[in-house]
């Protein structure tokens, strides 16, 4: 097998805490999770500050992370929030709408047509690699389940659109593996590479991600401590704990490149700053076999 680990902590892990905290932690959080071989960092989101206070200065978080040496990215929802993006030193973009009308209106103020649409604009113009998020793919909190068939034929649409990438998000922890296994495998027919984003609010997400991988998809989204949630979905925790999945991924002779004893260090830092435990396990059980 062959995956990208991605982490989100500093965008999806920090967005729903309710501290805010300065764009220098939030950059030095970047710097730590690089320094562990992570290869891709989710490392700010260019929305609102008004609606996400949490994620305000992106600008200046990546300024202060500086260059490091994994894959830095930028979640953005529309052109304004692509504009902002591009005028900084990230070189990947994720573009996110969510599979269902309720959410889209909820979480970016638009139609599912009109967030597909701004989609589509910016993967037309934009030089640089794209992923492209489907948020509740497997599950809406006001609609419920969401039809596979339809992610399917929105995955379709932004591929033929140009996306390099196609990310599918369980937003709210819904999903089992069955379900993963069966639209990942539809979905990898498309084309390009398809990745997970689990929530582990019923305790599915390390299952569902090892499910994916199984299926054909080769990025994963995990969060440092198992931090996260949407601000706009009711009762959404925190994401899979990228230490968890990791721990999996060695176990079962998976070769990541990343530290697991460095990201274990890493949630113990995030633990003090935060002053609580986290939700993630392996950060407090330990590596095995112990060293």
């Amino acid at each position: 097998m062959i995956v990208t680990l991605c982490d989100v902590g500093p965008r999806d892990g920090l967005q729903n805490e309710p501290e805010t905290f300065a764009p220098g932690v939030r950059a030095e959080l970047v710097r730590r999770l690089a320094a562990t071989g992570v290869p891709r960092i989710e490392t700010a989101s260019f929305v609102s500050a008004e609606r996400v206070p949490q994620m305000a200065g992106a600008e200046e978080v990546v300024a202060a992370a500086g260059e490091v040496e994994a894959e830095l990215s930028g979640l953005v929802l529309n052109e304004l929030g692509y504009e902002r993006m591009v005028s900084t030193s990230l070189r990947r973009v994720n573009v996110t709408f969510a599979a269902t009308e309720s959410f889209n209106r909820r979480n970016g103020n638009a139609s599912l047509a009109e967030a597909v649409e701004r989609v589509e604009r910016i993967l037309v113009t934009s030089a640089l690699p794209t992923t492209v998020t489907i948020s509740c793919s497997f599950g809406c909190p006001f609609e419920g389940d969401v039809d596979p068939g339809v992610v399917v034929g929105l995955a379709g649409r932004l591929v033929s659109a140009g996306a390099g990438e196609i990310v599918l998000a369980d937003t709210i922890g819904v999903a089992t593996p069955g379900t993963v296994r069966r639209l990942v495998e539809r979905c990898t027919a498309l084309g390009p590479p398809i990745g997970g984003h689990f929530h582990d609010t019923r305790h599915t997400g390390v299952a569902c991600a090892w499910a994916a991988l199984e299926a054909g998809a080769t990025v994963l989204d995990a969060s440092v401590g198992g931090l996260g949630g949407c601000p706009f979905a009711p009762r959404a925790t925190g994401n899979v704990a990228t230490e968890d999945v990791l721990y999996l991924l060695e176990r079962e002779g998976v070769a990541t490149g990343v530290d697991l004893d460095g990201l274990i260090a890493v949630a113990q830092w995030l633990e003090e700053l935060l002053g609580r435990e986290l939700p993630g396990r392996v950060y407090r059980a330990g590596a095995f076999p112990p060293k």
